[in-house]
């Protein structure tokens, strides 16, 4: 078995997010269906609660979001354990899709008052600055070059990045294993992709989403699909026998919340939900991540600035 190396926050995903996808019942957030039997154990499931009476002064996002009476985030959704759709029944689980939730609720709007959107990587800068959502949850890494169009609260987890291969691919170790003849293929506009042309040891390929990444490793079009390892996982898991990650991590991704550049009014609001709100976070963690019964910490926030 692959021994993980970048914290507990990462262990319980191969086994979580086969568990998430195959177990999870109901929408949290969601009141729960009288008829169904099930109330008691949807209500536990939802650890935050629908503020009543909030007000952001000097906020620009809280005005647009009050004037519409909804909130618009932006996700992904073919994120195994952190942001998926399930094709079939429309519903939407993982732990950034909770904390997109979590928030929303935070503000004072339920589950029925939140429109979801999925944006590809390459996307995500530009919607947040043409006001097509309010704000991002969706493995959205916080970099300085980023930064010079957007703001960022957070961060709400930490991963790395690594590498995923065929279950049966021996030669890929690593990133200092890989060769001008080799083709590593991710997302549009990450920084995964950047970093390994950054590298300049292999070819490269670029989709909007991971998962056509993923189908073209399966088919053999690529030799490995790089990005963060908490993703990864979520792909090998559901598909051990055909896909596995591969050596140590060769980064530090701080995942934030993307939002309008300088609405420090939302920043310290969302800041300030994180840092007094750990027992939610970690019952969203426990929710999505932790069927392992690994442990995890919420990490410290960055100053606003």
């Amino acid at each position: 078995m692959r021994k993980l190396r970048i914290g507990g926050a990462l262990a319980g995903i191969a086994i979580a997010a086969l568990a998430l996808t195959a177990c999870n019942s109901g929408t949290p957030g969601a009141e729960p269906d009288a008829t169904d039997g099930g109330g008691d154990e949807e209500t536990s499931s939802t650890p935050w609660t629908v503020a009543t009476d909030v007000s952001i002064d000097g906020s620009p996002t809280f005005d647009a979001i009050t004037e519409r009476g909804s909130v618009k985030v932006g996700v992904k959704e073919d994120q195994p354990g952190l942001g998926y759709l399930d094709p079939v029944s429309g519903e939407r689980t993982g732990f950034d899709i909770d904390i997109a939730r979590w928030i929303a609720a935070s503000l004072g709007y339920d589950e029925d008052k939140i429109e979801f959107t999925a944006i590809p990587s390459a996307n995500r800068e530009q919607a947040i600055v043409n006001g097509d959502i309010d704000y991002y949850v969706g493995t959205y890494s916080i970099t300085d070059k980023r930064k010079e169009q957007i703001s960022f609260a957070g961060p709400y987890f930490i991963t790395g990045q690594g590498l995923l291969v065929a279950a049966d691919n021996d030669t890929i170790d690593g990133p200092d294993s890989l060769t001008s003849d080799m083709t590593v293929c991710s997302a549009t506009g990450s920084t995964s992709i950047q970093r390994i042309k950054d590298l300049g040891t292999a070819q490269t390929k670029e989709y909007d989403t991971y998962s056509a990444c993923v189908e073209d490793l399966k088919n053999g079009q690529v030799d490995a699909v790089t990005t963060d390892e908490a993703i990864l996982i979520g792909y090998a898991a559901q598909d051990p026998d055909n896909l596995k990650v591969v050596g140590d991590v060769f980064s530090e991704e701080r995942y934030g919340v993307g939002l309008a550049k300088g609405d420090t009014a939302m920043q310290e609001f969302i800041n300030t939900m994180f840092t007094d709100g750990n027992d939610i976070w970690q019952q969203i963690f426990d929710n999505n991540l932790g069927a392992s019964g690994v442990k995890a910490e919420q990490p410290e926030v960055d100053p606003v600035g």
